[in-house]
């Protein structure tokens, strides 16, 4: 990445913080119209959620300076918001609770802001918002501590996966290995086959998910030349699925399917530049059968056959 790029990169990324500040309302001399301040709310809000907290606890969670913490307990304490007592497990540790007139104070900042989003949304279609929230989820899933290590789920296809699965396909092959709309052209052909005159019983495509959002696919057919061998074919993980097994997981789906419908053999045809997917077939214990040079998608290719017993 260069240093012009990242430099715009860092750029949006302020230009959206400062449009998402004014929106809800952060920059205002008080919160929702309240006599508190973003941090201070925050403070609120961890312990009107927590049943019982200590100074630190909160400090860590929200990445606060230990003095400008303890001033803020002082005032809190002053106004009549919180308790605050040693703990009985440790007693060098404060322990914060809010008192009736804190927690009157907490309810009222937590509907006002509860209403303020919904009207926000309310503004929106129901498409718009569930792009919205989809969107939200991934910036908080990206930048998390736990980025990369969400929850994988494999799924029977339904409506509008092979329409994403034809896209990324295009869109990952072109970015990655400059083929050519050639390519887009023979997957959608693939998946329409697969789509209008598949049998259920021994022909079946899987769609992978990391935290509900699609990251893979991957379909079975019977192989036209030999119908006691299955085709494994269309393969694919997006880049946001990477590192997480869900290959290994689609390709094993694949097999144990496979097995159970009654096939002999299963047999896949890929090019030898798709170096992982190489791998992944040879962890699975397929063997490499035969190579022919050919060209296609705007590029000298070696195709390859591999098959594996059952």
């Amino acid at each position: 990445m260069t240093e012009n790029l990242l430099s715009e990169q860092a750029e949006a990324v302020r230009s959206f913080n400062r449009f998402y500040t004014r929106q809800i309302g952060v920059l205002d001399e008080g919160l929702l119209a309240s006599s508190f301040s973003l941090t201070q709310a925050r403070v609120l809000f961890e312990l009107g959620t927590r049943k019982a907290v200590t100074a630190r606890e909160i400090g860590d969670t929200l990445g606060l300076d230990a003095g400008y913490l303890s001033r803020m307990v002082q005032n809190f304490v002053t106004q009549g918001l919180i308790h605050r007592e040693p703990s009985a497990q440790d007693g060098r540790q404060i322990v914060l609770s809010l008192t009736s007139e804190g927690k009157k104070a907490f309810r009222q900042l937590d509907r006002k802001s509860h209403a303020v989003t919904a009207e926000q949304l309310s503004r929106l279609s129901a498409p718009q918002r569930e792009r919205l929230l989809q969107l939200m989820q991934g910036v908080q899933r990206t930048l998390s501590p736990e980025a990369g290590h969400g929850s994988v789920t494999i799924r029977k296809y339904r409506a509008g996966d092979i329409g994403w699965a034809i896209e990324r396909h295009a869109r990952i092959y072109t970015d990655e290995f400059g083929w050519n709309e050639d390519f887009e052209g023979l997957v959608a052909t693939l998946f329409a086959q697969f789509a209008t005159r598949h049998d259920p019983a021994t022909e079946r495509c899987w769609i992978a998910e990391v935290d509900g959002e699609r990251v893979g696919c991957v379909f079975v057919v019977r192989n036209a030349d030999d119908p006691t061998v299955a085709q494994l074919r269309c393969l694919l993980v997006d880049s946001k699925g990477r590192g997480l097994g869900v290959g290994k997981r689609l390709v094993d789906e694949c097999l144990a399917f496979a097995k159970a419908a009654g096939y002999a053999k299963m047999m896949l045809w890929t090019n030898d530049v798709l170096t992982s997917a190489r791998r992944l077939y040879e962890a699975a214990g397929f063997v490499l059968t035969k190579e022919e040079r050919h060209r296609s998608f705007g590029h000298d290719l070696v195709g390859q056959i591999w098959m594996r017993d059952l």
